[in-house]
């Protein structure tokens, strides 16, 4: 092992503010290959979801010069949540500092590649998608575990944390001391408070049910036989995350995410119903990257089935009146939402 050169690496992380690192062999990512075949046969509707995944299966055969990987944990849970978004908008997309540039941590990734090409070492990485199964690779590098809700939790912050890695060339180690202990036999909190039944059993899910794949993928809810059970959501879901005892007392609101106190008027349902494609375009759809530009129509057909779901009488106005919308697709459930609700 490269003692000298695992030791610059931890030391360089932990400089830039970075809150845990650990190094663990490619050889150690194998078993990653098998829970992935093994979520497939527990869910085999699943496929198509999977499958487009499969890229972080197999690595050391797709990238034949890897011999290690290097893992990074940051803190999330340090950040001030507005309350206009909570329910409404998933903390870790709230607080996602992938292709954010203002963002603390955008910043701090740049550096790290800058200098992992200065001490001579080969990597690859992927800001938005990743290379590697980054909660595995974490757990791997004995930074937390993987808990029945399928999220990494780290000691400190529970779930409440961002994972990014990078392949080396060089074959290196450098394992942390998690305390983390597996989740008890007999919890089942996440799975019981799952709305839609995704979790339906510890480490088992089914994608096209996800409260977060229906609501940040280009998914119409008009008809759709579990937008009731979606609730208050409309980009993203934390519930199987604030249940989970492993998760209490973790979020401790210290410090502004740059932009996010900005963004909770306009991501109000109201507001976001109302939003021109420009505002959209410059505020939102940079940030939350996993609906497309021309997407809008997703969000607010989203917002509109949180009026519906969360206080009609409230919302009634702005439901009747989306019966004009520009988009077809807007005006289509918001005349359905009204027939259905007897509002006119």
């Amino acid at each position: 092992m490269n003692g000298d050169l695992e030791s610059r690496i931890v030391g360089k992380a932990l400089s830039l503010g970075y809150d845990q690192v650990g190094i663990t062999p490619l050889e150690d990512m194998a078993g990653y290959d098998q829970r992935f075949e093994e979520r497939l046969g527990k869910v085999p509707e699943s496929a198509q979801f999977y499958e487009g995944l499969r890229r972080l299966t197999k690595v050391a055969e797709r990238h034949p010069w890897a011999n290690s990987v290097i893992v990074i944990v940051q803190d999330q849970s340090c950040y001030k949540i507005p309350d206009g978004l909570r329910g409404h908008v998933a903390l870790n997309y709230l607080f996602d500092s992938r292709v954010d540039e203002n963002a603390p941590d955008y910043a701090k990734t740049s550096e790290m590649n800058q200098f992992f090409g200065e001490i001579g070492l080969r990597t690859e990485w992927n800001r938005k998608y990743g290379v590697v199964g980054d909660r595995y690779a974490a757990m791997q590098a004995g930074l937390g575990v993987i808990r029945y809700n399928n999220f990494f939790y780290s000691d400190k912050y529970g779930s409440f944390c961002r994972i990014i890695s990078w392949l080396a060339d060089k074959e290196m180690s450098w394992k942390a001391k998690s305390n983390a202990r597996p989740c008890p036999d007999s919890c089942r909190k996440c799975v019981k408070a799952c709305p839609t039944r995704s979790l339906s059993d510890p480490f088992t899910m089914s994608p096209f049910k996800c409260v977060s794949l229906l609501t940040t993928r280009a998914i119409d809810l008009k008809g759709h036989p579990l937008r009731k059970e979606l609730g208050g959501c409309i980009y993203g879901c934390d519930i199987c995350q604030q249940v989970c005892p492993q998760n209490k007392g973790k979020w401790h609101e210290e410090r502004e995410f740059p932009g996010v106190a900005e963004l909770a008027p306009v991501l109000a349902p109201e507001a976001i119903l109302a939003m021109s494609e420009d505002i959209y375009k410059e505020m939102v759809q940079p940030k939350f990257f996993y609906l497309s530009p021309d997407e809008l129509w997703k969000w607010q057909v989203d917002a509109l089935n949180c009026m519906a779901n969360s206080d009609s009488d409230k919302y009634a106005a702005e439901i009747l009146n989306a019966r004009t919308h520009p988009h077809e697709k807007v005006r289509s459930y918001a005349q359905a939402l009204t027939e259905e609700l007897s509002l006119a």
